[in-house]
C-alpha cells in the first residue's frame, strides 16, 4: 500500500488568509482542492510538499456568478457542478462536454476547475511509482537528469493532459491569480508553458482564485476527446473548437485548440483565422483541419502510437467543425468510445 507522506495542514477560512500562509510557508507549501491529482502523486512521492493548504473552507472559491451572459467561475467549482449548471450550456458547451468527461462521476463530484487547469503534467516515464523510477535512475521531471522520451532534449516533454483548458482556451476565458502582493488576470492561454516541468506561468505563492468568461452570445463550441477508457482515462488528444457565426452561417470569429499533444495547450491559430470569413463547408473544414493538424507533434510519452495520434487529430478537428456546423455527429462519439484500440 502506497502511503501518503507526513505534511503540515493548513485549512484558511478566506482567500486573503490562504495567500498569507502560502507567502509566509514558501516553495515547500501547496494549495490543496479537491486533491484527485495531487494525493496520488504524494503517495508515488512525484511532489512531496511540507505544507497542504486546504481551500475547501473559502466559500469565495466555490461560488459562480452570471451577469449579462458573462461568467465568474470560483476555481474549487467542482466538475460535477460546472457541467450540470443549465447556465454553462448556452455558448460554453465545450466546457460542459470538457468537465463531464473527466475521469469518473466519484472524481468529478472532488475534482475542482481550477484543479484540472493546474494539472500537472504526465509521462509514461513520470506517472509510476517511487521504486519503479528508481529503477531507471528516475527521470529529468523529478530526481533525474534525462528525459525519457527524448534522451538528448534540454527541457521536459511530459504532457499536459488537462480537459477543462483546451475548452476555456476555446472560449477566450481569463484567469484571476492571487497572491499577498495583489491580483492578476491573464489570458488563461498565457498560463501555460510548453516545458514538462514549468509547465504554468503561475508563481508559488499565487492561488488561481477565478475563471472569467465574457459573454458568449452567437457562439458555438464544443469538445473532442480520445482515450482508450471511455468512461475513466485522461486524453491522449483533445480538440477544443469554438466559432461565432453570423446569421447567414458566414464565421466572423474562430478558435480551436489542441490537447494532450505537447506539454501546453496548442492554438492553431492558422487554422483559426482561415475559417474567418468562410462558411463551414466541408471544403473550408477539411482544410482548416489540415491546418490544425500540422502543430500537434505528440511524443512516445502516453497511450497510443504517436503516429497514430497525430494521424487522428485532423479527424477530431473535423468532427468538432461539423458539430459547429450543426451535424448529427452522436453516431461518431459513440463510434470513437468503442473501437478496438491497439
Amino acid at each position: 500500500m502506497m502511503r501518503l507522506p507526513l505534511f503540515a495542514f493548513r485549512a484558511p477560512r478566506t482567500l486573503d488568509e490562504a495567500a498569507r500562509i502560502l507567502h509566509g510557508e514558501g516553495p515547500d507549501a501547496m494549495p490543496l482542492a479537491g486533491g484527485t491529482d495531487l494525493l496520488p502523486n504524494m503517495k508515488r512521492r512525484q511532489q512531496v510538499p511540507r505544507t497542504l493548504l486546504s481551500l475547501r473552507n473559502i466559500d469565495s472559491l466555490r461560488a459562480i456568478h452570471f451577469d449579462k451572459s458573462a461568467a465568474r467561475l470560483g476555481a474549487c467549482l467542482t466538475l460535477s457542478d460546472t457541467a450540470s449548471d443549465p447556465r454553462l450550456h448556452n455558448g460554453a458547451t465545450a466546457l460542459v462536454q470538457a468537465a463531464s468527461q473527466v475521469a469518473t462521476p466519484h472524481i468529478r463530484n472532488m475534482a475542482t476547475l481550477g484543479g484540472n487547469l493546474c494539472l500537472d503534467t504526465r509521462c509514461n516515464y513520470y506517472d509510476q511509482t517511487y521504486e519503479w523510477r528508481k529503477s531507471i535512475n528516475f527521470c529529468m521531471k523529478k530526481d533525474g537528469v534525462t528525459c525519457w522520451v527524448a534522451p538528448s532534449s534540454s527541457k521536459c516533454m511530459a504532457v499536459s493532459s488537462t480537459d477543462t483548458a483546451p475548452a476555456l482556451m476555446a472560449l477566450g476565458a481569463r484567469v484571476r491569480l492571487a497572491s499577498r502582493s495583489g491580483e492578476r488576470e491573464i489570458a488563461l492561454a498565457d498560463l501555460y508553458n510548453n516545458d514538462g516541468m514549468n509547465y504554468l506561468h503561475r508563481k508559488p505563492n499565487e492561488i488561481l482564485a477565478e475563471v472569467l468568461l465574457d459573454p458568449l452570445h452567437d457562439w458555438r463550441s464544443t469538445y473532442w476527446k480520445l482515450r482508450r477508457r471511455g468512461s475513466f482515462d485522461f486524453p491522449v488528444l483533445s480538440v477544443a473548437a469554438a466559432a461565432r457565426v453570423a446569421s447567414g452561417g458566414v464565421i466572423e470569429d474562430a478558435r480551436i485548440v489542441i490537447g494532450s499533444a505537447a506539454s501546453r495547450p496548442l492554438v492553431a491559430a492558422e487554422a483559426a483565422s482561415f475559417l474567418v470569413g468562410r462558411s463551414l463547408t466541408s471544403e473550408a473544414i477539411a482544410e482548416a483541419a489540415t491546418l490544425a493538424a500540422r502543430i500537434a507533434k505528440p511524443l512516445d510519452n502516453t497511450d497510443f502510437d504517436m503516429s497514430w495520434r497525430k494521424k487522428v487529430t485532423a479527424e477530431f478537428v473535423t468532427y468538432a467543425l461539423r458539430e459547429l456546423r450543426g451535424d448529427n455527429v452522436s453516431a461518431e462519439r459513440t463510434a470513437i468510445t468503442r473501437l478496438p484500440f491497439a
